[in-house]
């Protein structure tokens, strides 16, 4: 068990949480939840014991191991995949690696003899035996194949590592386990996997994601941020969301109640405090009011921006029509004679395990990228509006954001531009940021702001959520869900998918393509689908990404 006392955290005069009095116990997961900025991975660093809090102290049940997912990726690349994952158990790695230097001396004493023979016990004791294919077993069901565990982590993609640091943090059943944000860079069969992994553990886990469907699935309890405090919900993302909802509700009811009655009790001592017959009720009335004077409702750090996306005119027809479409990048054929016909009314996700054909259909489509053969045609009445996974060259001039925005409107009015900007949480100065200095949320809610101003009745979103906390993604999604025009869309977020996308189209192996007219979750629960999916899968073992 894991709890803490009187955690109070303090930069100069901002608290980000005060007198945290919390216990995190065995068999249950944690989702610590909270806007950006409120503390969420700094708290867990002051669990992990990373950082020291202004007051107070964490207490760990002795004898306890604790795994901390590991944000340094380039800290081992040194080592092997596969000792990289050992060494997920400090002790264990080290007793393995003096055992195998002892037995690799050519002049083998005996004393060196008395000492290994020591640590085979140690090893044996700590399940040493059973370790790399426990690795082996941990780093299949994240989608790290055999043939990559002796490489060296330095020669491998930067989504790579993350999934072998996410399979050290687990490896060797730690009593305790910190993971910030374990589903980035992962594809669904491998959050599937994970989620499975975390409801069946048995001891502590206390997690930050902005994955809902996964704080849904694998979270006994969320910890919320908030009000400079941290309070404890039983229940998932969406118990919490609810249970929230009614605190708010019945804090905004009792401020009316309070206000309503002030207002009685003024409008009484108005009418009778020149009325010598009613002075002592009026008096007595004053009093209650210096009683019932408001305190401020406690504010929020949580901001939920204003996305909604409106056509200037309606689609036809006509959408897009792509025919025959392939493309090689560096040698690689990405797509071949790939064809497609969208309608009015689709809002498609685009899924499977090759990523790279997603962005660079969306490329070709949004005109950033000529196909080597084949045609796209756009409709007469589209206008399309794009959203690229690597938006960074929009924001390399220092250029304040109400002039960047500027360039995407008609409007010369600048109190538009800053109350547009307003209205996606870029308040008050916010607005005379430098573009080249922003977070990669802030970015993204730029660029959004870019696509509304747009008009455009047709979006392309590649990767949308990334970055994003779940205010900003729940606002996207309940924009894009009321959006009346089309959507093609590339997406990790399976709640977002499932509740946008009318329409799946996945790229299979061999460039084979299923396409169906359905949401997400049906997709996947679809017999029909299952069986299409083996037949063009060749019933080898593939990852199936959103």
């Amino acid at each position: 068990m894991i709890s803490t006392s009187s955690i109070t955290l303090k930069y100069g005069e901002r608290v980000l949480f005060k007198d945290v009095n919390l216990k995190f116990s065995p068999g249950n997961c944690y989702g610590l939840i909270g806007a950006n900025g409120s503390g969420k991975s700094t708290f867990l660093k002051i669990l992990s014991g990373e950082i020291e809090p202004t007051e107070g102290v964490v207490t760990i049940t002795p004898g306890e191991r604790m795994a901390v997912l590991k944000q340094n990726h380039f800290e081992f690349d040194e080592y092997s995949v596969m000792h990289t994952v050992i060494m997920g158990h400090k002790k264990l790695y080290d007793v393995m690696m003096e055992k195998d230097a002892i037995y690799a001396k050519e002049n083998f004493t005996e004393e060196d003899g008395i000492r290994a023979s020591a640590l085979e016990s140690d090893f044996a004791d700590m399940n040493g035996w059973e370790a790399e294919p426990e690795a082996a077993t941990l780093l299949a069901g994240l989608g790290i194949p055999e043939e990559m565990h002796e490489m060296k982590m330095k020669d491998l993609a930067g989504g790579d590592k993350v999934r072998v640091l996410l399979a050290q943090a687990l490896f060797g059943n730690p009593d305790i386990l910190l993971l910030d944000e374990p589903t980035n860079h992962l594809d669904l069969e491998s959050i599937n996997w994970l989620e499975d992994f975390l409801s069946h553990f048995s001891n502590t886990v206390i997690v930050v994601s902005h994955d809902r469907h996964f704080l849904n699935t694998v979270c006994t309890h969320i910890a919320d941020i908030d009000f400079s405090q941290i309070k404890l919900y039983a229940g998932n993302y969406d118990f919490w969301y609810m249970a929230s909802q009614l605190a708010a509700k019945q804090r905004k009811d009792e401020k009316k109640k309070r206000e309503d009655k002030i207002a009685e009790l003024k409008e009484f001592i108005q009418r009778f405090a020149s009325n010598a017959s009613k002075s002592k009720q009026a008096t007595s009335r004053k009093k209650i009011i210096d009683k019932l004077s408001l305190e401020e409702m406690p504010a929020t750090s949580r901001k939920f921006p204003y996305v909604s996306f409106k056509p200037e005119r309606e689609c036809g027809r006509n959408i897009l029509d792509i025919k025959g479409i392939s493309k090689t990048i560096d040698g690689v054929q990405v797509l071949k004679d790939f064809s497609l016909q969208v309608q009015n009314g689709d809002k498609i996700a685009f899924v499977g395990p090759n990523h790279m054909a997603k962005t660079v259909l969306f490329q070709i489509i949004s005109g950033e990228m000529e196909p080597d053969s084949g045609s796209y045609e756009w409709g007469i009445t589209i206008s399309h509006a794009y959203y690229p996974k690597d938006n960074s060259k929009f924001f390399e001039d220092k250029i304040s954001l109400v002039d960047w925005l500027s360039q995407y409107t008609t409007s010369d009015d600048e109190s538009y531009i800053r109350g547009f900007l307003g209205r996606m949480l870029f308040t008050g100065d916010e607005a005379l940021k430098m573009v080249n200095v922003l977070s990669g949320g802030e970015k993204v809610r730029c660029m959004l702001s870019k696509m509304m101003l747009s008009g455009a009745n047709t979006l392309i979103f590649d990767e949308p959520t990334n970055h994003l906390d779940l205010e900003s993604i729940q606002s996207l999604n309940t924009g894009l869900t009321d959006f009346t025009g089309v959507i093609l869309m590339n997406t990790h977020d399976h709640q977002f998918a499932d509740t946008v996308a009318n329409r799946i189209i996945e790229f299979c192996p061999d460039f084979k393509i299923i396409d169906k007219r359905m949401g997400f979750d049906e997709y996947l629960l679809s017999d029909d689908v299952k069986a299409l999916r083996d037949s063009m899968y060749n019933n080898e073992h593939q990852r199936l990404s959103i």
